[in-house]
């Protein structure tokens, strides 16, 4: 079954001096590193999407900005497809599933940033699409969330998103991935 690497939003703003910087989102980008260099060794393909917000000012991600663009130690080369996306599903607008069609992608190992948001809409849509999904849960970062006056720290996040996921997407480490 001949897969693709989907890094979702790995950008400049989830980071160190960003405007949303993410718990472990550094920790996140080394997995993501070591999954990049395995899928370009096998000649599998690589599909960046990356989020841009057209209208200004924005939170976060706005249009030709340093925070919207992709992380510089990501490992893109000649042959990596990038797409811009606008919502949280990197599906909807765009030509992911065009590109993947083409491709005759059966089965996506599904990273980045964040898990709660961009993460969750994309697995889901992917299983709708028909899709295999395996989301490397060390290659993905999300933040903490609140409602009314109580907070859900990052990792308690983290860990209630991946067990949701595990009804639509395998869920493994990097690890257990490229050691199969």
């Amino acid at each position: 079954m001949k897969q693709a690497l989907l890094v979702i939003d790995v950008q400049n703003d989830y980071f160190q001096g960003g405007k949303m910087e993410l718990p472990h989102s550094n920790e996140a980008l080394s997995q993501i590193n070591e999954l990049e260099k395995h899928f370009h060794s096998s000649q599998l393909p690589i599909i960046y999407i990356q989020h841009i917000k057209h209208q200004k000012p924005a939170d976060f991600f706005e249009v030709d900005t340093w925070g919207a663009q992709l992380h510089p130690h990501l490992l893109l080369n000649e042959h990596a497809y990038i797409l811009e996306k606008h919502y949280p599903n990197a599906f909807l607008q765009t030509d992911l599933l065009k590109v993947l069609q083409a491709l005759s992608i059966r089965q996506l190992v599904i990273t980045g940033m964040m898990t709660h948001m961009c993460i969750d809409s994309t697995v889901r849509a992917s299983r709708e699409f028909g899709f295999q999904s395996i989301v490397i849960a060390d290659a993905t970062a999300t933040k903490a969330l609140s409602i009314e006056n109580t907070i859900v720290h990052a990792s308690d996040v983290q860990t209630a998103f991946l067990a949701a996921l595990s009804s639509f997407a395998a869920i493994q480490t990097a690890k257990e991935f490229l050691s199969k």
